[in-house]
């Protein structure tokens, strides 16, 4: 399934180049869902267990909350968002890495205080500091997941920065346009590691060896 990895890359890359362009309308709404919506479509053809079933929803789940922050507002997309974390905290707390070393603790303890209290600072609004609460809870269980933290782990640390980028942009950088270069860059980017960390970390479980990436 080689064709849906590379099909989901070229819907993220393209619908942030048509944004720039100035495209808008209700294709632009099934463009942008069309990019993590393939990763997660790609994630279920690759599933064979529990774990590979979860990341394929935790990705559905953001492609859910990409169309409607368009459709229905921020908070309604920040509800699908919000389960999409809840679901993959599961997921990475039952893949805890055994032995973690005292600078990837240190690194995941920063990422859970950090990403709620940078989070007040920029908006003072509380139900933006509970939502970087989960999501600041999700990096830090991903980076200490057994999941390859320079796929998984650095996917979900670029998570966490677009999100910031758009509290930042309710606040401080509301008259920046570097939000607008880097947000769906780092989100998607931010994705597509994610997706491809669990996914081959999971073939390579069953398997018992790195294989080739497949799709």
């Amino acid at each position: 399934m080689r064709a849906i990895w590379w099909a989901a890359l070229i819907a993220g890359i393209s619908y942030f180049i048509a944004g720039k362009v100035g495209l808008q309308g209700p294709a632009m709404v099934a463009w942008k869902g069309a990019g993590v919506g393939l990763l997660a479509i790609w994630a279920a053809t690759k599933a064979e267990n529990t774990d590979g079933w979860v990341i394929a929803l935790v990705l559905a789940l953001g492609a859910l909350g990409d169309v409607l922050l368009e459709v229905a507002g921020l908070t309604v997309g920040g509800i699908a968002f919000l389960a999409g974390h809840v679901v993959a905290i599961i997921l990475y707390l039952g893949n805890r890495r055994r032995k973690p070393t005292a600078s990837q603790s240190l690194l995941g303890g920063a990422l859970l205080v950090a990403t709620p209290a940078i989070s007040w600072m920029v908006t003072r609004d509380c139900g933006v500091a509970v939502y970087a609460l989960a999501i600041g809870a999700m990096a830090a269980a991903a980076w200490t997941s057994r999941f390859p933290r320079y796929r998984t782990g650095l996917g979900a640390v670029m998570f966490v920065t677009s999100d910031l980028l758009i509290f930042a942009r309710m606040g401080p950088l509301e008259a920046s346009p570097l939000p607008g270069l880097l947000i769906w860059p780092l989100y998607f980017g931010g994705q597509a590691l994610i997706a491809h960390g669990v996914v081959q970390t999971l073939a390579v479980r069953r398997f018992g060896s790195i294989r080739p990436m497949q799709g």
